[in-house]
């Protein structure tokens, strides 16, 4: 049972004074004291302004149709209409950023925190104990961060992937793979889950390439969205772990928490974990990754960079194409955040610039033509 403060519907707000350019954000909560903590740190920068409270998403549904809130923060487990389900109407009805803010250590939780990001959701902060947190002030600095992104957000990117059927027996029946002697490297952040999920599934069975992906996510996070692109891809895919040989027709995707380099060479590549230092604030990063690949795989490589806040992956993305590997960044159009890809772009150029929907097809055309077979 939810420990609410109140459960009576949101009371006024003080509003601060903001510029006329505040980006105007809904909080919705089903706690009233999480309202008002929420919304005093959203003002407390002054680059926000709260245009309203709602305390479950039946009203906020009602909120986002009245007052047309650049943003929304929604909390995941709330009555009558939870986080998820008013999520998936908000961005059919009316699209926008939404934040989703989550108890941490629930799996429950979990779950529904990583649909919300294959659904459209932009980002998530994860409240530190609890549907009701009181310190909640010790994550301020990522749901500023968070905010700051959605402001960034570009909206013509969202779209929410259809999942292909698959089941655990067509997972348990896929092939096993021989020794990989081609990898696709792929560098994700914000908006990475839902690209992922489009992405990882129209990769062909027979790829003939081993994949290797860092999305910036925690450890939580990375086991449950390996596990949920498992099911739904034809593809095998995990967690990576550390010392395993690297398989061709696997996905791997990096722990949160854990660097992810590759080395050896192809045909005989192993994959190394470790907890070094923060590359860019974050580990696991794409750059440590990108590194390895290029060295241990070079022309037999392809570096892929989609949608993501920063510059982690342009280095190692331009180091791929030194060592004679292929490049393919995301575009702008279909980016929800265009930070990672403009800087890989920068940095590195690429072979190929596509929307979306068009990387599957790119990185399996690629793999079967080799890795420097297109385009030459």
């Amino acid at each position: 049972m939810r420990a609410s403060a109140s459960s009576g519907r949101s009371s006024p707000l003080r509003v601060t004074e903001t510029s006329d350019k505040a980006a105007t954000v809904l909080v919705v909560d089903d706690s009233a004291f999480m309202r008002k903590l929420i919304a005093e740190m959203v003002e407390s920068s002054g680059a926000f302004r709260v245009i309203g409270t709602a305390s479950d998403g039946i009203e906020a549904l009602q909120k986002v149709r009245s007052l047309k809130p650049d943003i929304v923060t929604l909390d995941i487990e709330m009555p009558r209409l939870n986080g998820l389900q008013a999520l998936e109407q908000i961005m059919a009805e009316m699209p926008r950023p939404v934040v989703m803010l989550s108890a941490a250590g629930s799996d429950l939780g979990n779950e529904m925190t990583l649909r919300a990001l294959e659904r459209g959701a932009l980002e998530f902060v994860r409240k530190p104990s609890g549907p009701v947190s009181i310190d909640l002030s010790t994550v301020r600095a990522q749901l500023m961060s968070a905010l700051e992104a959605a402001r960034a957000m570009n909206m013509g990117g969202v779209r929410v992937p259809a999942h292909p059927a698959s089941s655990v027996a067509e997972a348990a029946a896929k092939k096993s793979p021989g020794a990989a002697t081609k990898v696709v490297a792929i560098a994700s952040s914000t908006g990475g889950p839902r690209a992922l999920a489009e992405i990882i599934p129209n990769l062909p069975e027979d790829l003939g390439a081993a994949v290797v992906i860092v999305q910036h996510m925690p450890g939580e996070f990375t086991k449950l969205l390996a596990e949920r692109l498992g099911t739904i891809s034809p593809l095998w895919v995990a967690e990576a772990m550390d010392g395993k040989l690297l398989r061709e027709n696997r996905v791997y995707l990096a722990p949160g928490g854990y660097h992810m380099t590759l080395t050896g060479e192809p045909g005989n590549a192993s994959i190394r974990l470790d907890e070094s230092a923060t590359m860019w604030g974050v580990r696991p990063a794409a750059d440590p990754l990108f590194f390895s690949v290029a060295e241990t795989f070079g022309r037999a490589a392809v570096g892929v960079v989609l949608t993501g806040m920063g510059r982690d992956g342009a280095e190692g993305l331009r180091r791929i194409r030194e060592a004679g590997g292929r490049a393919i960044v995301q575009d702008r159009e279909s980016s929800i955040i265009y930070g990672m890809p403009q800087a890989a772009l920068a940095a590195a150029g690429a072979d190929r610039i596509a929307a979306m929907t068009d990387i599957a097809p790119l990185i399996s055309d690629l793999c079967k033509a080799g890795a420097r077979g297109i385009g030459e």
